[in-house]
């Protein structure tokens, strides 16, 4: 693809991660490499960064709750525990993915610390699931535009404080360099077919201003990111603030 005219729009294009008929071997292996690219490409940014705002504005809980959507191996995750070591709060994370992979690798990743579990669960199925924040890593861009505001406002319903979503600048900077990356990082088919139309599956500032009027939420923000990445931050509105406002 032309790396300048083929990233006007998001990519319709499907993942193969998208495709669970396969799996397997392959995919596993995947999830393992896709965590050492979220290290060159400093993944745990954005999420960090949401994540901390809607903390400080909830007061600085010290016991905390985050439910994340769509985690895969939840590799990001090492870098939120890490500051909530250092910010002395008594964290628990909720990973949870549709495949049996994700739980494999996983629980490989976090078997030494009870903080974290794995639930496998499909973010439109009924759950008793709940959190304090409910945040998605590079989740959302699998989805088409039209979906978008379902998705958010679904989490937006399982989380008491609001949601953080981390996912890529659609732009030919990353797509070169993550093209780059992948081939030198690895073999994988999932790796170098998805990682560089992960970056066409995008976003943009427009994206994201255009979610906001769907939404009808006055109070999300999006910031850019290095490397190459949007913070979303979704406030979820109180009741009271409704009530107040005669809706």
């Amino acid at each position: 693809m032309n790396p300048v005219r083929g990233l006007r729009q998001r990519s319709t294009e499907p993942e193969y991660m998208d495709d669970f008929s396969v799996g397997g071997e392959s995919l596993l292996e995947a999830f393992r490499h896709l965590s050492r690219l979220n290290r060159i490409f400093g993944a745990q940014n954005p999420i960090l960064y949401g994540i901390k705002y809607l903390w400080k504005h909830a007061g600085k809980p010290k016991d905390f709750t985050i439910l994340d959507i769509g985690s895969g191996s939840g590799d990001i995750n090492l870098s939120v525990l890490k500051w909530a070591d250092k910010r002395g709060v008594k964290l628990k994370i909720v990973l949870t993915d549709v495949t049996e992979e994700a739980r494999t690798e996983a629980e490989r990743l976090f078997r030494t610390d009870s903080r974290v579990d794995f639930v496998r669960q499909d973010l439109f199925r009924p759950t008793e699931l709940r959190a304090d924040i409910v945040t998605a890593s590079q989740f959302v861009h699998h989805f088409p535009s039209g979906q978008l505001p379902s998705i958010v406002n679904r989490m937006l319903s399982l989380s008491r404080i609001g949601v953080v979503i981390n996912d890529i600048h659609r732009h030919w900077i990353p797509w070169t360099a993550v093209w780059i990356a992948t081939r030198i990082v690895s073999r994988n088919p999932y790796i170098r077919h998805d990682g560089p139309l992960s970056v066409a599956r995008g976003f943009r500032g427009e994206d994201f201003r255009r979610l906001s009027r769907q939404l009808g939420n006055t109070d999300m923000t999006y910031r850019w990111r290095p490397l190459f990445r949007y913070a979303v931050i979704v406030p979820k509105r109180r009741e009271a603030e409704f009530d107040e406002n005669g809706i």
